[in-house]
């Protein structure tokens, strides 16, 4: 249960245990964030029309008795083919659920102290990519194996690290102020460099 720290050659140097504030937290203040957050990003654009609605059915279709079939009042009835939808989602619903930000920093505290219990949180001196390749973003993230995807947390993202990380479709690359408990718990590793720790543990 520690942050595995290393060293500029990416060797491990210490273990360090996150803050007594972060052990001891409910994991159902990590449900509840993401619960919320997912809410949050739905968009709510699927609609369907009712049957006043759709165009057309003014008319009676054929008269009420004396046919033996079934009484109708209109073809865009739901019943009918090219009909209102009955039941069917509405646009004017609102999705969005509320979390306070005490709840969302002891969400992110619990996933955090998850990763370390898992060996799964690393802190580096800086995480640079100087040539912009992304066969070396490969090579750097070879000296953390054994995760499925990775998250990365810089406090100074210049344009070749991005475009070194940008095609691998198991990194993500975030600033400090976007890192939450929803990506944090997503990702198999966590990968922090010294400045952006120091900001999250902190803050």
């Amino acid at each position: 249960m520690s942050v595995i720290v290393l060293n500029e050659n990416l060797e491990k140097v210490e273990e360090q245990s996150l803050p007594e504030e972060f052990k001891g937290i409910n994991p159902h203040n990590l449900y509840l964030y993401v619960k919320a957050y997912l809410a949050n990003q739905r968009a709510g654009t699927a609609h369907t029309k009712t049957r006043g609605e759709v165009r057309g059915g003014g008319r009676k279709p054929f008269r009420q008795k004396g046919l033996g079939r079934a009484r109708q009042g209109s073809i865009r009835a739901p019943q009918w083919v090219g009909g209102g939808v009955a039941h069917g989602p509405r646009n004017e619903r609102n999705w969005s659920q509320k979390i306070n930000k005490k709840q969302k920093r002891v969400a992110l505290k619990y996933a955090l102290n998850e990763k370390s219990e898992n060996n799964a949180l690393f802190v580096v001196p800086s995480i640079k990519i100087e040539s912009g390749k992304t066969k070396d973003a490969v090579k750097f993230l070879k000296n953390f194996p054994g995760f499925r995807d990775y998250l990365i947390v810089v406090d100074d993202m210049d344009e070749k690290t991005y475009l070194a990380f940008r095609n691998l479709p198991n990194v993500y690359v975030i600033y400090p102020e976007e890192l939450n408990a929803y990506y944090t718990s997503i990702y198999q590793a966590v990968i922090f460099d010294s400045a952006s720790f120091e900001q999250v543990v902190k803050g």
